[in-house]
C-alpha cells in the first residue's frame, strides 16, 4: 500500500511537470490606439419624406462633422471567397476599391474593425482579435423601437446568385479578403457583443460601415446597421462600397445594380445616411 502511494505521487509529481513544460507562453501585451486628434467633415446623403401623407422622398445632403477619435471604419464580411462565383468577383474588384480608402482612413487616425464573420480560426491569437476580446464587456442599452420596413429587394432565387447553372451554397470563406490589408492597431471580431464593448472602450460614437451584402449581412449582422443603430450608435453607409445578393429576375425585375441602388435608398430612408468613398477620402486629413 505504502508502496502504491509511493508510485501515485510520483506520478502525480511527473504530470505537473509535463503540464508546466508544455504549458503555452504568455502572449505579448496588446499594443493600444493613441488617441488622434482632428475632426472629419462628411458630406452625408438622406432621404426625407417632405410630406407624410405622400409617398414621395427627397434627395438631400448635410455636412456632419464628428471627431477622429470618435470614428471607427467597420468592414462587414469582405470574405476571400464566397461560394457564388458571380458574388466572388463582385467582391474582389470591391476590395481592391476599398483598400485604398481603408489605408487612407487607418494613416488619418480612424480605428479599423474588421468584421468577417465565420472565419475568428484564422485570427486566433493575432493582436487585432484579442483587443477586441480583452475589451471590458459593456452590455448594451435596450434596443430603441425603430420600425423594420420591408426590403425593396429580397434573396428569393438560389440565394441571391445569378451564375448558370446556380453554384453550390456551402461555407466557402476562410478569411477576410488579403486585398485588404489589417493593421496592428485594427481589430478583428465577428461579435455583435465585443463590437459594442470596443467601441464603447475606444469612444466612438460614429461608425462608417463598407461591406456585403446590403440585404443581408450589412443590415442584419449583430455588428450591423440595424443592431448599431439600435443600440444608440450613428451609422453612415458607404454607398459605393456595398453590394447586394440579388437576381435579377426577381422582384422589382431591375438589373443587379439598380437593385443595390434601391437597397441603398431604402437605408437612407429608414435607417442612417451615407457617403461616397470619394466625399470619404476627402474628409480624411
Amino acid at each position: 500500500m505504502q508502496r502504491s502511494m509511493v508510485l501515485l505521487a510520483a506520478m502525480l509529481s511527473g504530470a505537473g511537470h509535463w503540464a508546466a513544460a508544455g504549458e503555452a507562453k504568455p502572449l505579448p501585451p496588446v499594443p493600444q490606439r493613441p488617441k488622434p486628434g482632428g475632426t472629419l467633415t462628411l458630406r452625408l446623403r438622406t432621404r426625407a419624406q417632405v410630406f407624410k401623407t405622400e409617398d414621395a422622398w427627397h434627395q438631400m445632403f448635410i455636412e456632419r462633422e464628428v471627431p477622429v477619435a470618435e470614428t471607427a471604419l467597420l468592414i462587414c464580411d469582405m470574405w476571400d471567397k464566397h461560394w457564388c462565383t458571380a458574388a466572388t468577383k463582385r467582391f474582389t474588384a470591391l476590395a481592391k476599391k476599398m483598400n485604398p480608402v481603408v489605408e487612407r482612413a487607418r494613416k488619418a487616425g480612424v480605428q479599423i474593425v474588421h468584421c468577417p464573420s465565420e472565419t475568428m480560426a484564422f485570427y486566433a491569437d493575432t493582436p487585432q482579435r484579442r483587443r477586441m476580446q480583452l475589451a471590458p464587456r459593456v452590455s448594451p442599452p435596450k434596443p430603441k423601437p425603430l420600425r423594420d420596413h420591408p426590403f425593396p429587394i429580397a434573396v428569393h432565387t438560389n440565394g441571391g446568385c445569378d451564375c448558370q447553372p446556380p453554384c453550390r451554397s456551402y461555407m466557402a470563406w476562410t478569411r477576410e479578403s488579403p486585398l485588404i490589408g489589417v493593421g496592428e492597431l485594427d481589430g478583428v471580431s465577428d461579435s455583435g457583443a465585443e463590437v459594442y464593448s470596443f467601441l464603447s472602450q475606444q469612444g466612438i460614437r460614429t461608425v462608417v460601415i463598407a461591406g456585403v451584402a446590403t440585404n443581408m449581412c450589412v443590415m442584419g449582422r449583430p455588428f450591423g446597421i440595424r443592431s448599431l443603430t439600435r443600440w444608440g450608435i450613428r451609422c453612415v453607409l458607404v454607398r459605393d462600397l456595398t453590394d447586394t445578393m440579388y437576381v435579377s429576375k426577381d422582384p422589382p425585375h431591375v438589373s443587379h445594380d439598380a437593385g443595390t441602388e434601391l437597397m441603398v435608398q431604402h437605408i437612407e430612408k429608414h435607417w442612417c445616411p451615407s457617403i461616397s468613398s470619394a466625399d470619404l477620402l476627402k474628409a480624411l486629413p
